[in-house]
């Protein structure tokens, strides 16, 4: 694929109501607020991750309102990069074999009929629709995409939570996995929590050191993307890449 292909941005996709992750009652909130209703009245995507979790987990235990509960299991899913078996979720205080199940059910459900293995990435935009529910986390989370020889998507895995630079953001850690799916290309992508998507130094530092490294293991590096909730930005498309330099 050319990479004035990729390039071909449609431009910033619009808002669609997502909530910075809340540790509220959620019968104190008005019920035009409460993650069910919403669902109901606008569709699961302008809901969080937790919010779905929360709605999935329906209540929660004494002292652990079901908001609470949902925070904490979305952070176990998080550090897994298959689905949680039944005795790791039951680790969670408050989450009984019931629930355990009833999640789990629900990921595999979801894996069999909606798995993104399939999608095929064009551009920017592409990987963002894929990765911009981690925009509301408050801490920054680093992402990698495998892909295929013909640009579609074989795994998004979070890679590490904190700031992003070349210390916490090694290769050998990025890389790890993509080698094992045997991808042919990546993607590196990490939210901006405060919303502004200029790249740092260190942003810049990090890029740089995962281009090269892709180099030497003959992996397409395809692009860096930094996003918020409702925008982006590609190193690709603004010619911050070698690779990109070098074709100009």
């Amino acid at each position: 694929m050319k990479t004035e292909d990729y390039s071909n941005l449609i431009g910033e996709v619009q808002a669609i109501g997502y909530r910075e992750p809340q540790k509220i009652n959620l019968r104190s909130l008005p019920s035009s607020q409460r993650p069910r209703e919403r669902l109901v009245e606008w569709g699961p995507r302008t809901l969080s991750d937790q919010e779905l979790l929360a709605i999935v987990l329906s209540f929660g235990i004494k002292g652990k309102n079901v908001n609470i509960l949902a925070a904490e299991l979305l952070e176990k899913l998080e550090e897994t990069k298959t689905i949680p078996t039944v005795r790791e979720l039951c680790g969670l205080s408050g989450l009984g074999m019931a629930k355990a199940c009833a999640v789990i059910a629900m990921l595999e459900l979801g894996r069999r009929y909606w798995d993104f293995s399939e999608v095929k990435v064009n551009s920017p935009q592409d990987i963002f629709l894929l990765v911009r529910h981690y925009a509301d986390r408050k801490q920054e989370r680093f992402l990698s995409v495998s892909l295929n020889g013909a640009h579609e998507v074989i795994a998004i895995r979070v890679v590490t939570v904190g700031l992003v630079n070349r210390t916490i953001v090694h290769p050998r850690e990025v890389f790890a996995d993509p080698l094992s799916d045997r991808c042919s290309a990546i993607c590196v992508c990490h939210n901006h929590p405060s919303g502004d998507l200029e790249p740092s130094r260190e942003d810049d530092d990090v890029t740089a050191s995962l281009e090269a490294a892709a180099a030497v293991l003959g992996i397409r590096f395809l692009d860096h993307i930094i996003f918020s909730e409702t925008a982006y930005f590609s190193y690709r498309k603004e010619n911050r890449l070698k690779e990109t330099e070098r074709s100009n």
